[in-house]
C-alpha cells in the first residue's frame, strides 16, 4: 500500500520512527507535502533522508494572505528538488477562511500555471468552496493531471470522473457519518482512485481520537476495498497502479 498524501513534519513522533512504522504494515511509499515557505524544505528534507518517502510542495490556501506574483518562485526553487512528485496542496478554503480569497485565488492559479511549466500533477484542497475551485480548475487546469486530495465533493463526483480528476480518500471516509463520501468512494474508477490519510489529520476508524500517521492509510484502504466488494489485495493493486501513473512512483 502506499500513502499518498501526508503531512510528516506535523506528526509528533520523529519521521525515522513514522517510516519505519508504516514499512512494518506494507506501506512502501510516502508522498509528505508542504505548505508554505517554512514546511516546504522539511518535505524535501524527508524526501532526501528516507528511501520511499517523496515530496509535494506548494502553498495551502490558509497560508496565501499576502500572495505576490514573486511568490511562486520559491515554490518552482523546492520543486526543483529530488524526490519532488507533484505541485500543491492549492486549492481554496472558504470554511477556515484564513486568508483572503483574492489571494487564495491568485496564488491558486499561479500553482496551477506552474505544474503545467513544470509538468508535474498538482494537488488540491477544497473545502466549502467546491463552485469557485471546480471553476478555477476548469479555466485553468486543462491538460493537467489533478489530484483531489481528500476528496470531500461526493455531489461533483461525476463532473470529477468526466474531467479525468483524480480522487483521493483520506480517514473520513470510514466515519459513520460519511455515507456520501462512501458511496463516492464505491463508485470512482479504479483509474482515478488514491488512498491516503493526510496525517496527523483525519484518523480513520478504528484509530480514530489518536493522532494519525502514515501506517493507518492501511485502515482506510481495508474499508474502500470493502466498500468497493473487493479484497484488500486487489484495491492495493488498484491503489499503487494509479499512484504509480500519476505521481511516477
Amino acid at each position: 500500500m502506499v500513502d499518498t498524501h501526508c503531512h510528516l513534519d506535523s506528526c509528533k513522533p520523529a519521521n525515522a520512527e513514522l517510516v519505519a512504522n508504516a514499512r512494518a504494515l506494507g506501506v512502501t511509499k510516502i508522498a509528505t507535502v508542504g505548505m508554505d515557505p517554512a514546511t516546504n524544505p522539511l518535505a524535501l528534507a524527508a524526501a532526501t533522508e528516507f528511501d520511499g518517502v517523496s515530496a509535494i510542495v506548494g502553498r495551502h490556501p490558509n497560508a496565501a494572505e499576502g500572495w505576490q506574483a514573486t511568490d511562486i518562485e520559491e515554490i518552482e526553487r523546492a520543486a526543483a528538488g529530488p524526490g519532488v512528485v507533484a505541485v500543491g496542496e492549492t486549492g481554496l478554503d472558504y470554511y477556515r477562511d484564513r486568508a483572503p480569497r483574492a489571494d487564495q485565488i491568485a496564488a491558486f492559479e499561479a500553482q496551477l500555471d506552474l505544474a503545467r511549466r513544470l509538468d508535474l500533477p498538482v494537488v488540491i484542497h477544497t473545502r466549502a468552496a467546491e463552485d469557485d475551485t471546480f471553476a478555477v480548475l476548469a479555466e485553468h487546469a486543462d491538460g493537467l493531471t489533478v489530484i483531489l486530495h481528500c476528496f470531500s465533493a461526493p455531489d461533483r463526483l461525476d463532473e470529477a470522473v468526466e474531467r479525468g480528476y483524480v480522487c483521493s480518500f483520506a480517514g473520513n471516509v470510514t466515519y459513520e457519518s460519511a455515507a456520501d463520501l462512501q458511496d463516492a468512494a464505491r463508485r470512482v474508477p479504479d483509474e482515478l482512485l488514491m488512498v491516503e490519510t493526510d496525517a496527523p489529520y483525519l484518523t480513520p476508524v478504528p484509530m480514530r481520537g489518536e493522532p494519525n500517521e502514515p501506517a493507518n492509510v492501511t485502515h482506510t484502504a481495508e474499508f474502500v476495498a470493502e466498500l468497493r466488494g473487493v479484497g484488500y489485495g486487489e484495491l492495493e493493486r488498484v491503489v499503487e497502479a494509479t499512484a504509480a501513473r500519476v505521481l511516477g512512483w
